[in-house]
């Protein structure tokens, strides 16, 4: 089949990215909701907590059934999937970005355009591709990344009834800076994470390719260099459980930079207040100080039941998707 050109792949690339990421944000919102209401509440988010601080009834959400009842119970269906559409937004120029930055440079390391050549390349230039790809699709789509947390996370009553109200309302209050807030802490989230995504994706297709090939070997001859639907499944999954374990601190820090300030109803708790932290480290150690632990890991349970399908639907809908642009762009 003959390689579409550097213009056509770009696009095609971007294309097969942006429908990905939009199918993936789509089906997860629910668990995000959730996820981004356990980051930004200050107080105890599990009941053991509550109990050995003797803070009982204190806390809005105390675990993800609860959370789950309450929000259905105060907002409706909606609810669950408030800021969705600046999360689109968000994550289709995100991943339209990031994959097609990701082959550019997959095929600058490699000598080739071709993807099939792309899963030979050695594991660290795999983490370090997708370290730099995420940090430009990072910088390309923060504003809306920022729209999405502090629409999801206001809860009832409104403060903002919609994107355009939040967009003026930042802008006047923080300026332009103000749409980049928490942008540090998320770009220090954004390598480790990006790269250990698509590096360990990257790994995981390598082994299962290695199995089909030991499998088929021993069956017949054909070759077992094609990936199942499933396998493809498995590897987003277990790429994107990966990612979010080792990385949820440095979301839960900028999830408090990106709401700093939101006046949200006292029913949910104590808020964050404008400046209060002064940096990525200031943040660290005040959440480490006054919540524990814990407090760097609040909302890791919907996190990761959210990261692991949402990787694993990302991948498995821009392989499809890639291969289906692909077989039309070189048939025109």
């Amino acid at each position: 089949m003959e390689e579409p050109g550097q213009l056509k792949r770009a696009l095609l690339d971007a294309s097969a990215g942006a429908i990905a990421g939009g199918i993936s944000r789509t089906v997860t919102s629910p668990l995000d909701v959730i996820k981004i209401r356990f980051q930004v509440q200050l107080e105890p988010t599990a009941s053991w907590a509550l109990i050995r601080r003797d803070l009982s009834g204190s806390s809005k959400y105390t675990g993800m059934f609860q959370a789950t009842k309450e929000i259905f119970r105060e907002e409706g269906l909606p609810g669950f999937w408030r800021g969705n559409v600046p999360a689109l937004l968000m994550v289709m120029p995100y991943t339209a970005i990031q994959f097609a930055v990701l082959h550019k440079l997959k095929t600058f390391v490699s000598g080739s355009s071709k993807t099939a050549d792309h899963i030979n390349l050695s594991p660290y230039l795999s983490y370090i591709s997708g370290a730099l790809a995420g940090c430009a699709a990072t910088v390309g789509s923060y504003p809306f990344d920022l729209l999405r947390t502090i629409l999801a996370s206001q809860g009832e009553p409104k403060i903002y009834p919609n994107m355009r109200s939040a967009i003026f309302d930042i802008l006047r209050t923080r300026g332009f800076r103000g749409l980049y807030a928490g942008l540090s802490p998320t770009l220090v989230e954004i390598i480790p994470y990006a790269g250990l995504q698509f590096g360990t994706y990257d790994t995981f297709k390598r082994w299962c390719m290695a199995w089909n090939n030991l499998r088929s070997s021993s069956i017949s001859s054909t070759t077992g260099d094609s990936l199942s639907s499933f396998q493809l499944f498995i590897c987003g999954l277990a790429a994107g459980t990966c990612a979010k374990l080792v990385c949820h601190p440095l979301d839960v820090v900028k999830k408090r930079f990106q709401i700093e300030g939101l006046q949200r109803h006292p029913k949910y708790g104590a808020r964050v207040e404008q400046r209060a932290y002064r940096n990525l480290f200031d943040a660290l150690h005040r959440i480490l100080k006054s919540e524990g632990w814990h407090g760097l890991y609040k909302g890791i349970v919907p996190s990761t039941i959210k990261a692991a399908p949402a990787g694993a639907v990302t991948f498995v809908a821009y392989e499809f998707t890639s291969d289906w642009l692909e077989s039309i762009f070189t048939s025109t």
